[in-house]
């Protein structure tokens, strides 16, 4: 009978064992495991650059800590591009298509009431230049809203205009292209504010 109990205890033993050690391998793949895919991706982050034949490391940011950055470049890059004109018909027509790249349907919407409004053709007839000057982009990253805040100077031969302009919209991630360099579409824009703030007459003499 005893040895029987001794050999039931031995054999509870190995079980105990071989099921402890079954346990510590499964963690130790698992730890194996996660460390290599750290590794692999930290080897991803990392770009080697050729200086004479001499490897500089570099390292890949995140996108998307870069993304706030991205839609305030973004942001003013449309606003500049739509609202810097000179009196050059060609001009015009090369700013607008090329700011068309960067937003949705509304703002080819504005593009066409300002064009029934005369505002195109008044800057050719007065030879009036537009320039933009940031003050600020609130931006609300959850929601992907963005505020534009801006000055815009309209110099014509007899007037010197200062305007306060607002716009508002939103920001659609999209794939980069050589018309859309930091793949970002603005979608729902419309101006809440565009009001002067001073009319300066020039001396004509």
């Amino acid at each position: 009978m005893t040895i029987v109990k001794n050999l039931e205890a031995k054999i509870r033993l190995a079980a105990i064992t071989a099921i402890a050690s079954l346990i510590i391998a499964l963690l130790m793949v698992i730890v194996v495991s996660i460390s290599a895919y750290q590794q692999v991706e930290n080897a991803r982050k990392t770009i080697y650059l050729l200086d004479n034949n001499i490897p500089l490391m570099a390292r890949q940011t995140s996108m998307q800590m870069n993304r706030p950055a991205e839609y305030r470049a973004d942001v003013d890059l449309f606003h500049s591009i739509f609202f810097d004109l000179t009196p050059d018909d060609k001009y015009i027509e090369y700013q607008m298509k090329k700011a068309m790249y960067l937003v949705d349907e509304s703002g080819v919407q504005q593009y066409n009431n300002l064009k029934e409004k005369g505002y195109f053709t008044s800057i050719l007839s007065t030879s009036s230049v537009l320039t933009l000057q940031t003050d600020s982009i609130y931006l609300d990253m959850p929601r992907k809203y963005f505020r534009y805040y801006g000055k815009q100077e309209i110099d014509r031969r007899s007037t010197q205009v200062t305007r306060s302009l607002v716009t508002e919209g939103y920001l659609r991630d999209i794939p980069r292209s050589q018309n859309n360099p930091h793949g970002v579409l603005i979608t729902g824009w419309k101006t809440l504010e565009n009001k002067d703030l001073s009319n300066v007459q020039k001396n004509t003499f």
